[in-house]
């Protein structure tokens, strides 16, 4: 399974397909202790036994029936300072990726999630090591809900969901990984300006008036992301700034 080779320079041309593991993120995390392990290597599974999400949030997904895999990347053009930039460039990809078979609805809810409206379809976890000032490796770990009929979480979707047909998830595979390769040469070619543009204008709930929560509930307005990731909400004419689990959407 997973032999097509996507249309790549790197990412992807190196496929480990395990049909179980705990966790593709940190089988890619022990491949990285070999020093010669290759940038794009792509680490697939059927079955996570303990995927996870952003902060140890656990990962549902039934054997067989999404795309879960993470992808060694070696970003050392980039300061430590800007891995978000990073998650803009998985997050982008991720949503042109759905958009091709999925007409309306696909956005990118902060920091790390892909919404078809108000319905969780995908999720990214990045983690990363730091040599000096820079960054040295990355593992993007990625799920996305493809051929999944039924979820424990309510609020869960697949494409199968939406558009009521199953998916060939090699193919997918490659389709995806070809996006992200260009979206990561846009970074690496200084063209940040594109992802972050890109990246708000499919943010959700964007320039809306909406509730949010941290100790308190308040109204307030997305208005953009920082150069470190943090949330910037326009509440009561001043502009405040949340990492992750900071605030809370309602």
């Amino acid at each position: 399974m997973y032999n097509i080779l996507p249309n790549t320079l790197f990412i992807g041309r190196k496929i480990i397909y395990l049909p179980s593991c705990h966790s593709t993120n940190d089988i890619a995390a022990s491949l990285l202790k070999d020093k010669n392990v290759i940038e794009g290597t792509t680490v697939i599974t059927d079955q996570q036994t303990a995927g996870r999400g952003q902060r140890g949030n656990t990962w549902e997904a039934e054997p067989g029936k999404n795309l879960t895999f993470s992808i060694v990347l070696k970003p050392s053009f980039l300061q430590a300072s800007q891995q978000f930039s990073l998650n803009m460039v998985i997050s982008l990809a991720c949503l042109q990726f759905l958009s091709e078979y999925i007409s309306e609805g696909i956005q990118i809810k902060w920091p790390n999630d892909l919404y078809y409206y108000d319905k969780k379809i995908g999720g990214i976890l990045i983690e990363s090591t730091i040599k000096n000032t820079m960054l040295d490796n990355i593992i993007a770990g990625i799920g996305l809900n493809i051929n999944q009929e039924h979820f424990a979480e309510p609020r869960a979707i697949s494409m199968t969901l939406i558009n009521k047909q199953t998916y060939d998830l090699e193919r997918l595979l490659t389709n995806l990984l070809t996006k992200i390769e260009h979206n990561y040469f846009k970074l690496k070619t200084g063209h940040l300006y594109y992802i972050q543009n890109n990246y708000l204008k499919n943010l959700y709930g964007y320039h809306k008036n909406r509730l949010f929560r941290t100790n308190i509930v308040f109204e307030g307005q997305i208005i953009g992301i920082d150069e470190i990731g943090r949330l910037g909400i326009e509440t009561g004419g001043v502009v405040r700034y949340f990492f992750f689990k900071e605030v809370e959407f309602i």
